[in-house]
């Protein structure tokens, strides 16, 4: 049973969290349980590497002195699974944004998409999506972005070990990638569709693993408030 001191010290909490939800709602959520039920004006929480809102998976929250582990946490390696749809691009790279350009999928077949995933393996040079939190000239990207304003964009370079198809029933294509810091697996669906001369945009996608640590040993936000009342009403 974790005590107020136990959150201070430092805890690292695994959570899954849900669609729809930002990572700073779910450590916003955490902080406020956590000081409610122990009665205390203030807590340092925070994860250590976002989740957009249209994905769901593993999230590390990091809770009192441990909050200075956070960059550790964030610089291990990461698996994702997903869904990629083949066929249309969308500004976003994701379903943030409505499809702007439609495209043929009629010359792919399951061994060109198998093949094509060799180019994305190893370190390569990725352009991050113009949609992201990225600060450009004190300006994040999405900012730019939604205005409508062009935007020079840097390439990062980053490291994908694994690109693995696991399901192909097209338009839709199912992964599972292990990839270093900084990977942006929207702009990796782009580029895919890209490669594949048909378009192509994320339309699913799951964190399963940071490091070590597994999404299979994560709760729900929901979860972890059920836990924090049953440790309150047994003291």
């Amino acid at each position: 049973m974790l005590t107020e001191q136990d959150y201070k010290e430092g805890q690292i909490l695994l959570i899954d969290k849900p669609l729809q939800w930002t990572s700073f709602q779910v450590v916003n959520k955490l902080r406020w349980l956590i000081r409610k039920n122990f009665g205390i004006k203030k807590i340092k929480v925070g994860h250590a590497g976002t989740l957009d809102p249209l994905a769901s998976g593993l999230l590390i929250i990091c809770t009192g002195k441990f909050t200075k582990r956070i960059q550790e946490f964030q610089g291990q390696i990461k698996e994702y699974t997903g869904t990629i749809t083949l066929g249309g691009t969308t500004p976003s790279y994701d379903l943030e944004t409505e499809i702007d350009h439609t495209y043929s999928t009629d010359h792919i077949t399951p061994s060109i998409i198998n093949e094509t995933t060799k180019q994305f393996i190893g370190d390569i040079a990725q352009y991050p999506p113009v949609f992201s939190a990225l600060k450009k000239d004190g300006k994040r990207l999405y900012e730019y972005a939604r205005k409508g304003e062009d935007v020079e964009i840097t390439p990062r370079k980053i490291k994908i070990d694994t690109f693995e198809i696991t399901r192909i029933e097209l338009p839709e294509v199912d992964f599972r990638v292990v990839c270093s810091k900084g990977t942006y697996i929207r702009s990796l669906a782009h580029d895919f569709g890209k490669a594949l001369h048909s378009g192509g945009h994320l339309s699913a996608l799951r964190r399963t693993k940071i490091g070590a640590f597994f999404v299979e040993n994560a709760i729900s936000p929901e979860t972890f408030e059920n836990q924090l009342h049953t440790q309150i009403e047994t003291v």
